[in-house]
């Protein structure tokens, strides 16, 4: 019946909203049958005693008062049904980012965007269903009839035994019916996997569709992936239907066998007409939460395919441990010691027997042809990954039992292709410390060399800059992550220094706001070009995952050939 046991762990935390729910089913439970009850008495009054309106006035506002209590309890369980679906969206969705960050960009990298946007926000949303409309109809479907069957065993315990022997009769064509839509519901969402990662990929690689003249092939396949998911939307919609046609024929067939049966017995003078009407306008009732359990019942099924995605990713084991250390130092020295990783799935060692050591206030420029191991050993230093043999250490204690947090806060990162957000240059710069006062704001612009240009837009340091900062040219997207890292202060800085060739003016910006960044501060640096690694003290040189050379630039060059080759290689931006 769709109890997923993991999904109603959640409800563990909100016990007086299940009571409360519980309590209103029970109210409108009791509400039905006395409104029944009044509804027969009147009748007979009327038709069969010839009472006015006015002699059965207090029966009539009894009669009112029911109803009014049974909708009002029907609009209360909803309302507090929805509060706490709304409740345990909120928990899964934090559970999940808190999870994404743990998990960090070594597990993001090996994702689809488009599955992981759909498990965060159609996925969550689909427990709507499951805790919104699925649950508290079940409960509904137990508690009321259960109520009806109390009070009519005493009135008639033949009519209230064909109920009992007929309900159970509809659960079990949902179940019958419920394995096969589980088996549809599974590949409608696989397919809106695929559709979103996929439209999502179309949108991020537009303009190199268009470039290369394959955007109408692109949209051939968006529209052959569209009509994977009309078709099996259809065939779930289509089972569906079949299950509410199903259970509304049961349901009404079992109120026909107990209209016949109560009709004769009526005719027969076995039974009295208050009795008989009473039993018969408390059949569909009996039925009814069964009956609307049918539609529920899907909502169900997509509420659980939902949740074994979010469950599989809440799974996921991250790559590192979490200390709780605290590092004393602010500017400690780093070391190395015989570090080896390989990627999962690969055959041959990232990194292997890496051992160095980094001083305080060390300027490092590390230096290799391309795969040498330059970003896995950047990645181990900002904890990304973790070594699978060997150590880091930051002073005495091994990297992995200090605090993420604690140790991330010693540590800025400016990649080679910042990643800006949607909003504002303020917005973005502020990524560093959130609650920086616009005058640290524009000392760390001033520093980054991007006061001038920020002069001459209209809206300052409000212009939005668009998706990943569209508006931006690659240096100006520069300089405003380096605005970042001088807002942020850190002790230890790493680069990765831009590749592609800028103007000579933005060039010059560039590195003019790196010097003043590097100032005091342990330095570590992806270098791609002769001109920055002349500027650094130490040169380490990697090839195929190993240390080759440790040393200055120009000892390298002196005494390294594999090193002098490279220097004069194409792959080395002179």
């Amino acid at each position: 019946m769709n109890l997923d046991k993991r999904l109603l762990l959640y409800l563990s935390d909100f016990k007086t909203l299940i009571l409360s729910v519980l309590g209103l089913n029970g109210l409108i439970g009791l509400a039905i049958v006395f409104q029944v009850d009044k509804l027969s008495s009147m009748s007979a009054d009327i038709f069969l005693q010839h009472k006015s309106l006015f002699q059965i006035r207090f029966d009539l506002i009894l009669f009112l008062s029911a109803v009014l209590v049974r909708y009002a309890g029907q609009w209360g369980a909803h309302a507090l049904s929805y509060t706490l679906s709304a409740a345990i969206k909120r928990r899964v969705r934090g559970q999940i980012l808190t999870q994404l960050v743990r998990l960090g960009p070594a597990f993001t990298r090996r994702q689809q965007t488009g599955a992981v946007k759909t498990t965060l926000l159609e996925g969550v949303e689909k427990l709507d269903g499951y805790f919104g409309e699925y649950l508290p109809q079940m409960v509904n479907a137990a508690v009321i009839p259960l109520l009806i069957l109390m009070f009519m065993f005493p009135v008639d315990w033949l009519s209230a035994f064909i109920l009992l022997a007929t309900a159970p009769l509809i659960p079990f064509f949902m179940i019958l019916i419920g394995d096969r839509a589980d088996t549809q519901t599974r590949r409608q969402w696989h397919v809106l996997n695929r559709l979103n990662s996929f439209f999502i990929e179309t949108l991020q690689g537009l303009t190199t569709l268009k470039i290369l003249g394959r955007s109408r092939e692109h949209a051939v396949k968006i529209f052959q992936v569209t009509e994977e998911f009309r078709s099996t939307t259809m065939k779930v919609l289509r089972i569906a239907f079949l299950s509410a046609l199903t259970l509304e024929w049961l349901s009404t067939l079992s109120t026909a066998v107990i209209a016949v049966e109560i009709g004769l017995r009526l005719l027969y003078g076995k039974l009295a007409f208050e009795q008989t009407l009473f039993i018969l306008l408390l059949a569909p009732e009996f039925y009814q939460p069964l009956r609307q359990l049918g539609p529920q019942f899907h909502s169900g099924i997509e509420g659980v395919s939902a949740a074994k995605g979010i469950f599989t990713l809440l799974d996921e084991q991250p790559q590192i441990t979490f200390g709780t250390g605290i590092q004393k130092t602010s500017q400690p020295t780093i070391r190395f010691e015989h570090v080896n990783f390989t990627y999962p799935g690969s055959q041959s060692p990232a990194l292997t027997d890496i051992s160095f050591c980094i001083q305080p206030t060390d300027k490092i420029a590390l230096v290799g042809p391309s795969g040498a191991g330059k970003t896995t050993l950047v990645s181990l230093l900002l904890r990304f990954i973790e070594p699978q043999q060997g150590a880091i250490f930051i002073d005495h204690t091994p990297l992995q039992e200090l605090s993420l947090q604690q140790w991330q806060r010693l540590l800025t990162w400016a990649p080679q292709i910042p990643y800006l957000f949607f909003g504002s240059i303020m917005d973005n710069i502020r990524l560093a410390d959130q609650h920086a006062p616009l005058e640290r704001v524009r000392v760390a612009a001033q520093h980054a060399m991007l006061v001038d240009f920020i002069a001459t837009l209209p809206h300052g340091y409000d212009t939005i800059i668009g998706d990943r900062g569209v508006r931006l040219s690659g240096g100006q997207a520069q300089r405003l992550a380096l605005a970042r890292a001088f807002l942020k202060d850190a002790p230890l800085i790493i680069l990765d220094e831009p590749n592609s060739a800028l103007d000579a003016e933005t060039d010059k910006a560039i590195q003019t706001a790196i010097g003043n960044l590097m100032q005091h501060k342990t330095v570590v640096t992806i270098a791609h070009r002769l001109w920055t690694v002349e500027q650094y003290q130490r040169v380490i040189f990697l090839e195929q995952g190993e240390i080759v050379g440790d040393a200055s630039h120009q000892e390298l060059i002196n005494g390294n050939r594999r090193y002098a080759s490279f220097v004069d290689s194409a792959e080395f931006m002179q």
